[in-house]
């Protein structure tokens, strides 16, 4: 997932209260991005991605993996979730993130999420293996507002990660594929883009994407 100066990884959704006797749904998902960002920094240009999620009741899971270049980076998260009534649902759950190359160390989070019918907002506290001091402690917090496939963005990092970032995109169903498009615009924090001294900047991004799901 590299960050700090370096960069990220996957996403990761639902969350917590009681498990239902509801039959299991299992589903696979194949992907394409043209650019590779997760949380406003760059995993690589060009990459294929898929995973296998699982969902029974308020309990959910998966795996996910995505090409980085230097190797492949699977994910792998779980959670509970709670639908309050209303559009209002919580979860609390999971997620690692580890790498078969040098890409990058391995993460681990917790994480929290909200959302409110158009608006969601997810909290996540992680440990980064590859730190000065064998482990990094970070935060990430990000708002997302939602309405008919638009969709805008802010992400922040803080404790020993720094940065943040907007995105804005649509998404929306082309012949049976979830085709999507992204603007990012991410801090020198979390940029790949350097001034002519070597120096970070602030960079933008603009991202296509295609996807398929399917049962299992």
């Amino acid at each position: 997932m590299i960050l700090s100066v370096k960069k990220i990884t996957l996403v990761f959704v639902p969350a917590f209260v009681g498990i239902s006797h509801t039959h299991a749904e299992v589903t696979g998902n194949l992907g394409y991005n043209s650019e590779y960002y997760y949380r406003g920094v760059l995993q690589k240009s060009s990459s294929a991605n898929g995973g296998v999620y699982f969902e029974k009741g308020s309990v959910s899971g998966g795996i996910w993996g995505a090409d980085v270049g230097d190797g492949i980076e699977y994910d792998i998260y779980a959670s509970y979730n709670h639908d309050w009534g209303n559009e209002f649902i919580t979860s609390v759950g999971f997620t690692g993130y580890f790498y078969t190359g040098e890409f990058d160390d391995t993460y681990k989070e917790l994480n929290l999420n909200l959302s409110y019918q158009w608006l969601s907002f997810e909290y996540s506290s992680g440990t980064w293996d590859g730190g000065n001091n064998n482990t990094d402690d970070y935060d990430f917090m990000a708002i997302t507002a939602e309405h008919k496939g638009f969709y805008g963005k802010y992400g922040n990092f803080s404790d020993e990660f720094d940065g943040d970032y907007f995105e804005l995109g649509y998404t929306t169903q082309v012949g049976g594929f979830d085709a999507g498009i992204a603007l990012v615009f991410s801090s020198e924090e979390l940029s790949d883009q350097f001034d002519s001294n070597g120096v970070p900047t602030a960079s933008e991004a603009l991202i296509f994407s295609l996807s398929k799901s399917f049962d299992l």
